[in-house]
């Protein structure tokens, strides 16, 4: 799977620099997001949302960015990053580079963003990456004022010490740590007008219809970004971004697995076609506050009463790879001699019965109005779990406000679409008991041995042997089923034939380096 993945992505950035261009300078970018009908906040600290990373990328610069052509992160605001010899203590040299307000960054900038990514009481997503910076967690649990392991060694210089053998990259990449100005951004209103590191600078929010970007003069990257304005869309109806792209309205529209089948088949339509096999896991997570999903057995019959395969050919339209475990088969520690969850009812029921429910239960799973991996996911388990007595009860929210309803607990159950890559051992962490539930820890996963294993593996410096306890501790997982294991995502992107320059992310095919990208002269938008 790993060489055809491989070669996938090959092939699409292949089949996009065959008939290469002169980027031109100039137009507007009509960009969606298509996870929701809105944005949670203009700071990108505070939501855990995909939605809101979409904006992130054009307002903010972070340490490192994902390079879809290389597979790995490679230094963004880092000019330069150097590791000692023991692998723990890293050096960053900052670029030039200045906030939309005319400021240079500086040092400081970088350790107060991390420092308040780190607040206990704010429960910052973000604060998963930070904390494997030595003496983050402290400044979590207000033992601790300043990150102890982050310090400055001039203005445009930091020295990062790690508590494990991690490459920084690999967690620095995302909105949720990008570099705010310290001073300004302690200001009343800051949020209102955020000023950002990013290719393009905040224009105006209208909440529920769009967010508008300028090009910023001073971007880091001569000549860089190309496009004039950007205005990127809040669209989370996958009917409504349909006939926007049919009306040439939007330049780019995430397919779900409706549209997908429907876009192949029209000739004009499916020249504007990009797939990528993406780092996420759709996944059903059980709170084990809810008395029957606190017990193993449970969550197993769960895994064994739902036929996913079915579903993902008849409703996701085989838009999906079969889930084994939350590591999905394009990351290394991925076991490809593994094997999923078979369709099994009567084991199901068997396991039921063990626990003490040999006439099911009822519970209510939370679920957004998403096509691949929504309420109509849901209603399709819904006949298969009550052949094995399980009843359901379905209590709808909006897409924006399923990461605040998980991040606090409320639920009995959800289902959601869950970053599991691309670093093994970070995604792994968000099972480990030390992990808050606002940082991925969702089900509050507690198992001591598990535990134990993340952290030999966080210490181990032979990669070998550190790729073996990650397959381990990814089998637990699929042994304990803390989910119901859906499928990996396979993400497909329509995209308007004068607008070029898009990339293949297998982070999230919708997180885009806007810098890059270009409009040629037949675009309608002036």
């Amino acid at each position: 799977m790993l060489k055809r993945l491989a070669f996938a992505t090959a092939f699409s950035l292949l089949a996009f620099t065959a008939h290469a261009q002169e980027p031109r300078k100039g137009g507007t970018i009509r960009f969606t997001a298509p996870y929701g009908a809105s944005f949670v906040s203009n700071d990108s600290h505070v939501s855990n949302q995909i939605q809101d990373e979409i904006y992130g990328y054009a307002l903010h610069g972070m340490l490192f960015r994902w390079d879809s052509a290389a597979g790995k992160p490679m230094p963004e605001v880092a000019e330069r990053v150097t590791a000692s010899a023991d692998g723990l203590t890293y050096t960053v040299k900052l670029r030039e580079a200045f906030f939309h307000n005319g400021r240079k960054l500086t040092a400081d900038d970088v350790i107060w963003s991390f420092n308040r990514i780190m607040d206990g009481s704010k429960n910052y997503p973000g604060a998963l990456y930070v904390a494997r910076i030595k003496g983050a967690t402290d400044v979590q649990k207000g033992q601790a004022k300043e990150i102890s392991g982050l310090k400055k060694v001039d203005d445009s210089t930091i020295e990062m010490t790690m508590t494990d053998k991690v490459d920084p990259g690999f967690l620095f990449y995302s909105a949720t740590t990008a570099i705010l100005p310290a001073k300004e951004a302690q200001a009343p209103g800051f949020f209102d007008k955020p000023v950002g590191l990013g290719p393009f600078k905040f224009v105006e929010h209208v909440p529920g219809s769009r967010m508008v970007f300028d090009r910023w003069e001073k971007y880091y990257k001569p000549g860089k970004p190309y496009a004039d304005k950007l205005v990127i869309v809040p669209m989370g109806e996958a009917a409504a971004r349909d006939i926007a792209f049919r009306n040439k309205e939007i330049d780019v529209s995430i397919l779900g697995s409706t549209q997908y089948v429907a876009y192949k088949a029209d000739a004009n339509l499916s020249k504007g076609i990009l797939e990528v096999a993406e780092v996420f896991t759709r996944n059903m997570g059980m709170n084990p506050e809810f008395k029957p999903f606190s017990d193993k057995r449970v969550r197993q019959a769960i895994n064994y009463a739902i036929d996913s395969e079915l579903i993902i050919k008849r409703l996701v339209r085989d838009k999906a790879y079969r889930a084994v475990s939350w590591l999905p088969s394009s990351v290394p520690a991925f076991d490809k001699d593994a094997k999923p969850y078979a369709f099994d009812p009567e084991k199901a029921k068997k396991l039921l019965a063990e626990a003490g429910y040999p006439d099911g239960f009822e519970f209510e799973w939370t679920a957004t109005p998403n096509e691949s991996w929504g309420i109509p996911i849901v209603e399709a388990t819904i006949p298969m779990l009550a052949k094995v007595g399980i009843k359901v009860k379905v209590k709808p929210v909006e897409t924006s406000a399923l990461g605040g309803v998980v991040a606090k607990g409320d639920f009995q159950a959800y289902i959601w679409s869950n970053t599991s890559g691309p670093d093994a051992l970070t995604r792994l962490k968000c099972f480990h008991s030390a992990t808050p539930r606002s940082s991925c820890n969702y089900t509050t996963f507690k198992n001591a041995e598990y535990d134990k294993l993340i952290d030999a593996a966080s210490a181990e410096s032979d990669p070998a042997k550190q790729l073996g306890m990650l397959r381990k501790a990814n089998a637990m997982l699929q042994e304990e089923a803390p989910v119901w294991f859906f499928n990996y995502n396979k993400a497909v992107m329509a995209y308007q034939p004068w607008l070029h320059g898009l990339q293949p992310n297998a982070t999230e095919l919708a997180l885009q380096r806007y810098e890059d990208l270009w409009v040629d002269a037949t675009s309608p938008a002036k």
